[in-house]
C-alpha cells in the first residue's frame, strides 16, 4: 500500500481529515448463500487478531431490532459482509468469532441484536466508550476517525432502510466503509489509553459490556410516549394507554415502526382532545394523514374503549417507580438527601473535570441519586456501589466523595 493510497493511515493528517475514496479490497460483494458463507467463515478462521463488527438495522421502519447486515473485518481476512435474512444460520462463524476480540463502536447498540443472531463475545472494545475515558469531546465513529486517524469517514446513510432488497452498491460501500478502520482506531485509542493510565479502566468497562443486556421496557412503556407530560388527567392518559397498545400490536404484527403506524403526536392529540366519535377523530389534524384515515376505525375503537372505562379502571396520573422521586420534590420531601445530592453531584463533577472524563462516565447519575436519597453506612459505600453496577475503578474514584457527601449539613430548602 504507497502512500498516494487515500486509505493509507499512513496519508493521514490532523489538520485537513483525508477523504476515505476506495476500500483497500474493492467493492464488496454481499454474502447471501451457505457457499459463500463457508468460503468467510474459512477466511476468518485464517486470519489474525481481533475483529471490527458492526451490524445495521432498519430502527425507523421496522418493529423488530434484528439485524439486517453485518459487517466484519480482521486482519488477513478482509472485509466480509452478511446478509443474516438470507444466511440465518450462523453457528459456524459464531464458533470462529468466539474466542476473538471484537471491536465495535457504540457497542449497546449492536449487542442485543447480535445475540439474536446468537452472535455473543467474550472479549471486546468499544471504540465509543474508549473516547469517553479518555475525554475526546466527540465520540461519534466520523469524530473520532478524523480525530484519532486523520481521515475523513462519509456518513450518508445511517437512516437508510437496511431492510429493503436489494440493498443498493453504494449501501454496501458506506456499510463497509464502517469497519474499515475501525481495528486502527482500536489500536489508537489503546494506546492512549495505556499511556494516560486508564487501560484498566477500559478493561472493567469493556468486561461489564460482556454481558450487557438492553433496558426492560416496564410494565407502563405507554407512558414514554413523546409529549406526555401534557396530558393529565386521568380519562386523557386512558385514551394514550389505548392508543398506545393498539398501535403496538399492530406495529408488531406488521413489522414496521411504531411511529409509521400512528405518530406519538397523534396519540397526543386524541387523549387532549377527547373527541367524540370517529368524525371528530378524523378531523384532528394529525390524523388526516392517509394511513391514519385507512385505520380510524381502529383508532377510534381503541378511544371508544378508554372513554368507556369506569373510573377505578382509569391510570393514575404518576407512574410508581422503585427509585427515589425527582431531585426537585427532594427539598421538600428529605432536606438532608437534597443536602447530600447537591454535595454529591458538585463533587463528582469537580474531579470529572480534573480527569477530563465526562461525570456520567465516572458514575452513573441514577446510582448518585440512590445512593443521596437512602445512602448506606459509610463503611458500606464500597460494597453498595459494587452491588449496584459499579466498576471497581468508578468506587475507587467516588466512594469517598459519596461518602463525603453524607456528613453535608447545608440543608436545602425548597424555593
Amino acid at each position: 500500500m504507497g502512500d498516494s493510497d487515500p486509505a493509507a493511515p499512513s496519508a493521514l493528517t490532523d489538520e485537513h481529515p483525508l477523504p476515505l475514496l476506495q476500500l483497500r479490497d474493492g467493492p464488496p460483494t454481499l454474502v447471501t448463500t451457505v457457499e459463500a458463507m463457508d468460503e468467510v467463515v474459512r477466511r476468518f478462521q485464517a486470519g489474525r487478531g481481533p475483529i471490527a463488527l458492526d451490524a445495521e438495522r432498519a430502527s425507523g421502519y421496522r418493529y423488530s431490532q434484528r439485524a439486517y447486515l453485518l459487517q466484519l473485518r480482521r486482519e488477513g481476512s478482509g472485509t466480509a459482509l452478511i446478509d443474516p435474512i438470507r444466511c440465518p444460520d450462523l453457528t459456524a462463524l459464531a464458533a470462529t468469532l468466539a474466542e476473538a476480540e471484537w471491536v465495535l463502536h457504540a457497542a449497546t447498540q449492536d449487542l442485543p441484536c447480535l445475540a439474536e443472531l446468537n452472535l455473543i463475545p467474550t472479549n471486546l472494545f468499544d471504540t465509543e466508550l474508549a473516547g469517553r475515558l479518555l475525554g475526546r469531546d466527540r465520540v461519534g465513529l466520523a469524530a473520532l476517525v478524523a480525530s484519532e486517524l486523520g481521515m475523513h469517514l462519509a456518513k450518508g446513510h445511517g437512516a437508510a432502510d437496511w431492510s429493503h432488497r436489494p440493498l443498493a452498491p453504494e449501501l454496501l460501500q458506506y456499510a463497509a466503509l464502517d469497519v474499515e478502520l475501525l481495528l486502527e482506531l482500536r489500536d489508537v485509542l489503546m494506546q492512549a489509553l495505556i499511556e494516560q493510565q486508564r487501560w484498566e479502566w477500559a478493561q472493567q468497562e469493556f468486561a461489564a459490556l460482556c454481558s450487557f443486556q438492553p433496558k426492560s421496557r416496564g410494565e407502563e412503556p405507554w407512558r414514554r410516549t413523546s409529549g406526555i407530560h401534557r396530558v393529565r388527567k386521568p380519562r386523557a392518559l386512558a385514551v394514550v394507554r389505548a392508543l398506545w397498545q393498539t398501535r403496538d400490536g399492530l406495529a408488531q404484527r406488521l413489522d414496521q415502526a411504531p411511529g409509521r403506524v400512528l405518530p406519538d403526536a397523534a396519540i397526543i392529540a386524541a387523549a387532549q382532545a377527547l373527541p367524540a366519535g370517529t368524525d371528530a377523530l378524523g378531523a384532528l389534524p394529525e390524523f388526516s394523514g392517509r394511513g391514519q384515515q385507512r385505520r380510524l376505525t381502529t383508532w377510534w375503537a381503541a378511544v371508544a374503549t378508554a372513554m368507556a372505562l369506569p373510573v377505578s379502571e382509569l391510570p393514575k396520573g404518576a407512574p410508581e417507580t422503585d427509585g427515589p422521586p425527582p431531585p426537585r420534590q427532594w427539598a421538600d420531601r428529605d432536606p438532608e438527601a437534597a443536602a447530600r445530592l447537591v454535595s454529591a453531584r458538585a463533587a463528582v463533577v469537580d474531579l470529572s473535570m480534573s480527569l477530563g472524563i465526562a461525570a456520567e462516565v465516572l458514575i452513573s447519575p441514577d446510582l448518585v441519586r440512590r445512593y443521596c436519597w437512602e445512602p448506606p453506612e459509610v463503611p458500606e459505600t464500597e460494597s453498595y456501589l459494587l452491588g449496584a453496577g459499579a466498576r471497581p475503578w468508578q468506587v475507587e474514584q467516588v466512594a469517598h466523595l459519596l461518602a463525603a457527601a453524607q456528613g453535608s449539613t447545608n440543608v436545602v430548602t425548597a424555593e
